[in-house]
């Protein structure tokens, strides 16, 4: 038997061990939940930015004495910031205290999961049993996000509300809510539901809180199951003397500008530090757009509550369209004002938060703007326009060679969420733009710069980097910062003419990024696509994934539409047939109408995929048939792509060309044709990239 001298000096070896740190993943989710960003956590540890990425992607860890402060720090924010599901609050089954005093218009209950007695003494639920398959909405044996852990929002950030009163939460919550009228159920929503989720900076606001409306649930509180009649149909919103309108109106509620549509919006004006906003979604007028949602519209309501439970916990409550989500998450991890206190009088007001975009509408530079733009339009700008747009290129038939003709198989590649790769470390501008004539190209500065491409030659065989199309320049046009910085990486001299270029600069996107590639690793995983798996192994798992959990499938589609979306949202058009050249239309009133930005992730975008196909020139002496955005196909002597993809003698794939794996930038399987095939659709004046998988693809335009 051990002597107490022996575990002694056992204990204290233990103690004088290196502190264990948590897992990678759980080091970011509290430094976001603290509302810190990895740049101010690196000036903090006195460190830099990209070491804290590798310590919260597991890539590398910390030495003492920084390893014991980051101890330090990620103790206490653990004490603040419980992991989800820890606090016993957000608990169904361990809440029996609070359960005996809640309202019984919110008394829950768990599906497929018997009450604890202790519960079911206090207040006289409903029944745990299943219901009759006829009527059952019982959720998914899946894995559930799971509720949200501040105590304010004890039942998650969402709920689908049924016909027969019951309104479906996440992690298999079902709460019983008495609203027969819209009024009823916001009202209910905000003072008894607990739903919501807390901010996703610490500058920011609070989710509200997102009812789900089924037909049925519609149908009852008094709202069509459809949107009917020519004008409905094309506003896609209730007209303003609808009964359902007028309730709201007359209980002092407020709809937004979007009125009462598929994703109504209602509100009061905010009581101290409280907002009074419910937004709701209503699934028969097409709330959830079947590209970006497949198949959600027809699940079951608890299935329903489980894929947007999921997206909400990882990405963002949604607000909208994924395209809306997607801007609107920007704003969350970047807000636009922090408190600063007023020297004059001492009190805490709203100020400026550096490294986002403000409050107010700022003007692009008129070659950055749409032709329709009021600065295009008023100015009688004629100097041409930035054109950052994705690939949509073809390969002369009359270059291909006999060799590559006889070769038997056509394979696309697709690269993962290729506007979000682009969008890592991306600097852009945060001020307004200024006129330079003939500056000095400096890559480091964003902006838009009008020089001369021409003279820069490249391989026939593949396309031009600085155009959409492919075909060479033939004179001066304007080009995003990282276009031009292209063309010196290629060893050609570069002189602008002039150029609209920002003072202010920052990683505006960096945020954002890093919480949608967690996203769509994390979910891919969830899949069965993770990054420990062989190349073989990763194009099997790829081609069953989406069979593995459709619920699973549609998150991840909804989080790829979203990157696009937010994307494009950055220089929405002006819609309608009445409006004219020259007026100033509403996304223009936002601080994120930012064209620049946009041509800036579509530029980067671009180089990073030529790049990619002259270093596959370059290392297997094959080139490609056709590029569309994201996707490009090559001739294969095999259905593979481990066929004629780069790998050293080791095994590992070569760097810098095309590699297969499920993070943004990576490649998977596109599509697999006959070489024939391909060719006969590029004589016709098609492209193969867009009909590679079977069907048309869709161009990633950002639009």
């Amino acid at each position: 038997m051990a002597s107490e001298e022996e575990l002694f000096a056992s204990v204290d070896a233990l103690l004088n061990e290196e502190p264990h740190l948590p897992p990678p993943a759980e080091r970011a989710r509290l430094r976001e939940a603290a509302g810190i960003t990895q740049a101010r956590l690196a000036t903090a540890l006195k460190t830099t930015t990209q070491s804290v990425k590798n310590w919260e992607n597991g890539r590398s860890e910390p030495k003492s004495p920084r390893l014991d402060a980051y101890q330090r720090l990620l103790n206490g924010w653990a004490a603040k910031y419980p992991a989800p599901g820890a606090a016993p609050a957000a608990s169904v089954a361990g809440a029996a205290p609070a359960a005996a005093t809640e309202p019984a218009a919110s008394r829950v209950e768990t599906a497929d999961a018997p009450q604890a007695p202790a519960v079911a003494a206090a207040v006289p639920t409903r029944p745990a049993t299943p219901r009759p398959a006829a009527t059952s909405r019982r959720p998914a044996t899946k894995k559930a996000a799971q509720p949200a852990a501040d105590p304010r929002f004890p039942h998650g950030p969402l709920a689908v509300l049924d016909g027969d009163g019951c309104a479906y939460g996440v992690d298999g919550i079902v709460l019983d809510c008495p609203a027969s009228t819209v009024v009823e159920l916001v009202e209910w929503t905000l003072r008894e539901s607990g739903l919501g989720a807390p901010k996703l900076n610490r500058y920011g606001k609070d989710s509200d809180p997102l009812i789900v409306l089924t037909a049925a649930a519609a149908v009852k509180l008094g709202l069509p199951e459809r949107l009917e009649g020519h004008e409905q149909r094309r506003s896609l919103r209730l007209p303003e003397d609808h009964p359902v309108v007028k309730q709201v109106v007359k209980a002092k509620w407020r709809l937004t500008q979007r009125g009462f549509g598929p994703w109504a919006r209602i509100y009061r004006k905010a009581q101290g530090r409280e907002r009074q906003c419910v937004q709701l979604a209503i699934l028969s007028w097409d709330a959830l757009d079947e590209r970006s949602w497949p198949g959600v519209s027809e699940m079951e309501p608890a299935d329903i509550a489980r894929v947007l439970g999921v997206y909400a916990t990882r990405v963002i409550t949604p607000r909208g369209s994924t395209a809306v989500s997607g801007l609107e998450l920007m704003t969350a991890l970047r807000p636009p004002t922090r408190a600063v206190r007023d020297e004059a009088s001492g009190n805490w007001v709203p100020g400026h938060n550096p490294g986002s975009l403000g409050t107010e509408p700022m003007d692009p530079a008129p070659p950055e703007a749409p032709a329709e733009h009021p600065v295009v339009v008023n100015s009688g700008w004629r100097g041409g326009f930035v054109n950052e747009e994705a690939y949509q290129w073809v390969r002369p038939v009359d270059l291909l060679t006999d060799e590559e003709c006889t070769l038997p198989f056509a394979v696309g590649l697709d690269l993962n969420t290729a506007f979000l790769a682009a969008a890592a470390r991306l600097v852009v501008g945060l001020s307004a733009p200024d006129h330079f004539v003939g500056p000095k190209f400096n890559p480091k500065i964003p902006g838009s710069w009008l020089v001369d491409l021409s003279h820069v030659e490249v391989d026939p065989r593949l396309p031009s980097p600085f155009t959409p199309d492919g075909t060479r320049p033939t004179g001066p046009a304007w080009y995003q910062t990282h276009t031009v910085a292209y063309a010196q990486e290629l060893g050609f001299n570069v002189q602008p003419i002039e150029a609209y270029l920002r003072r202010e600069t920052g990683a505006y996107l960096d945020p954002w990024h890093d919480r949608l590639k967690a996203a769509y690793v994390g979910t891919l995983a969830d899949l069965g696509v993770t990054k420990d798996l062989r190349d073989a192994e990763f194009l099997a798992a790829m081609e069953r994934h989406k069979d593995v959990d459709p619920a699973m499938a549609a998150v991840l589609a909804a989080i790829k539409a979203t990157v696009k979306g937010g994307i494009g949202k950055l220089r929405e058009r002006p819609q309608g047939k009445k409006y004219k050249e020259g007026e100033r239309w509403p996304a223009l009133q936002r601080p994120t109408w930012r064209p620049d930005i946009r041509a800036a992730v579509i530029s980067k975008a671009r180089v990073n995929m030529h790049r990619k196909l002259r270093n596959m020139a370059t290392m297997t002496g094959l080139y490609p048939l056709a590029v569309l955005s994201d996707c490009v196909v090559y001739p294969s002597p095999g259905e593979s792509p481990l066929d004629f993809l780069p790998y050293a003698a080791s095994g590992k794939p070569q760097p810098g060309a095309f590699r297969l794996g499920p993070t943004p930038g990576l490649a998977k399987l596109e599509g697999v044709q006959s070489m024939l095939w391909a060719v006969d659709l590029m004589e016709q004046g098609h492209n193969p990239a867009r009909h590679i998988k079977g069907g048309d693809a869709v161009l990633d335009e950002g639009e």
